[in-house]
Order: structure tokens, then C-alpha cells, then sequence
């Protein structure tokens, strides 16, 4: 695996390649590997000829300075990871390559950015969040690339970006890993102390007993929500937001005749976390 820190690296890497007709796949990260990524990179392994996986704690998206400060980082170790996980170029630049001197364009996504993480972290997450990745889509120019389904906005962000400028690559949005607990796995979660770890649970807990309200017949939104907080609420945990909204554009609903996400967030001591789950009736998926 070899590691490029520059955008002209990167594109000097992957001329051969591209004329060969080689399929390339990206994975953007912001490191601090965990089986979640790991995931991503053997999806992209298994689909393509050449892996490139992009290390970078982008700032543009942090709503709070402290959290930025906080975020992990561990390239040493992550580089390690990836090249086990056969990724071809780790692409780790800084942010002055990213960012330089100058810069002063921003891409935003309306419609769909407003709501949820929107709202609580400012639209200005969603707007770093979507130019950082148009800048990865051009230095890359993969075929494909692979984002999680536990950041389910994200993902429905970026596919709109996709659509809207006839950006040339293809989304493959995969599945959240989770521990064997139920914890989705997170870059975040080595913030949580012991108690902090035990009382995250109680974010998945509340997506399966939402999960189950809707298996049992409820039909109404509110109240497999209401059943759902009610939970969180009793395992000392006050969600941000807990909501049922449709699976594509992420407006709130009212009954459940379809697919439908739930999608909560959380703060855990100092540690925000987010989570999702789809939930699918009358055979639809």
C-alpha cells in the first residue's frame, strides 16, 4: 500500500490505472479505523480493481471546536489496518492541501440538510461535509464509492449531491456493524468511559423496541417514537432527536405504511453519537 499526502500524488497514482480501464473505489474516512470501515474496504476490495482510502479529520464539518480537538486520530495504526484490508493508496493529506491558502468555495445540498443533524449541528456541517467530498469525487474520480448506512443523512446527502451534479460515480451505501451488544460502531465510541459505554446501549435498545411497537401492529409514528424515547428515557438517556422519517428523503411521517428509518442522536457524557435503523412492513424493503 502506498501512502500519498498530495492531490497531484494521487492523480499521478491512478493515471495508469484509469487508462488501463481499471475500476476504481473510494472509501472517504476520517480514520480511527474500526470494523465499520473495515467493512467498506473489503466491499471496495471485492468490487474493485484498485482500493484508494482518504485519512482526513475534515474541520470544515465540526460545529464545536472542542469536538474536533477530540476526534481520534491514529494514522500509524490506520495505515497498518488498511494495507491489511488490501487498500492499494491511502490518500492523507493536510489540511492546507485540502484547504489552501485562498480557498473559498463552498457546495451545499438543500432540502435535505436542514432537518435532524442539520438542525442541532448547523447547516454548515452538511455544507463541509458535501464540499470535502466533491473535492474527494474530483481528485479520486472513482467509479465507485462507499459510504455507511449508520450515517443514514449523510449517505442520502451525498447521493443527492450525486444526482444533482452529475457527479460520475456510483454510491454503494453498506450496512451499520454493530457490536455483539448492539452498539454501532463508532470513531467516537473510544471517547465513552465504561459507564458512558453501558449507557450508550440504550440508543440501540430504543431502535428495537421501535422496532418492535411496529411489529406488533403500531401504526403511528408518534407513538412508536413516544415508546421508543420512553425507553431511552428510563435507561437515563435523553435523545436530541428521535424520529421516523421516510427512508428517502428524510421527511417526518406520520403512519407507517411503508419502509420507514428511524434515526436518533444522543449525547453520552461528552460524546454525541448517532444511530439508525430501516424498518420495513407489508414486504417492502
Amino acid at each position: 500500500m502506498r501512502t500519498l499526502r498530495t492531490v497531484a500524488e494521487v492523480r499521478a497514482a491512478l493515471r495508469g490505472p484509469r487508462r488501463a480501464g481499471r475500476t476504481i473505489g473510494l472509501v472517504p474516512t476520517m480514520g480511527s479505523f474500526h470494523a465499520g470501515h473495515l467493512s467498506l474496504m473489503q466491499r471496495a476490495r471485492e468490487q474493485c480493481d484498485e482500493v484508494v482510502v482518504s485519512l482526513f479529520v475534515n474541520p470544515t464539518q465540526f460545529d464545536q471546536a472542542a469536538d474536533l480537538s477530540r476526534y481520534p486520530r491514529n494514522e500509524a495504526t490506520d495505515a497498518l489496518l488498511a494495507s491489511d484490508a488490501g487498500v492499494d493508496y491511502l490518500f492523507a493529506p493536510d489540511v492546507a492541501e485540502i484547504y489552501p491558502a485562498g480557498f473559498a468555495t463552498t457546495v451545499t445540498v438543500a432540502g435535505i440538510t436542514e432537518t435532524l443533524e442539520g438542525e442541532h449541528r448547523g447547516r454548515g456541517h452538511f455544507d463541509g461535509v458535501v464540499t470535502v467530498v466533491t473535492k474527494l469525487f474530483n481528485i479520486v474520480q472513482a467509479d465507485i464509492a462507499y459510504f455507511g448506512q449508520k450515517d443514514a443523512q449523510q449517505a442520502r446527502v451525498i447521493e443527492r449531491l450525486v444526482r444533482d451534479l452529475d457527479i460520475p460515480v456510483r454510491i454503494e451505501i453498506c450496512p451499520t456493524i454493530r457490536e455483539p451488544d448492539g452498539l454501532a460502531l463508532s470513531s467516537r465510541n473510544a471517547q465513552l468511559s465504561p459507564d458512558e459505554r453501558t449507557r450508550a446501549l440504550a440508543i440501540s435498545r430504543a431502535l428495537q423496541a421501535a422496532e418492535a411497537a411496529v411489529a406488533a401492529g403500531e401504526r403511528d409514528a408518534e407513538e412508536v417514537a413516544r415508546t421508543a424515547r420512553a425507553l431511552m428515557t428510563s435507561d437515563g438517556v435523553e435523545p436530541e432527536y428521535l424520529e421516523l422519517v421516510s427512508t428517502d428523503t428524510l421527511a417526518p411521517v406520520r403512519m407507517i405504511d411503508d419502509s420507514v428509518l428511524v434515526v436518533i442522536a444522543a449525547q453520552i457524557g461528552a460524546t454525541r453519537l448517532i444511530d439508525n435503523q430501516i424498518m420495513a412492513i407489508n414486504g417492502a424493503t
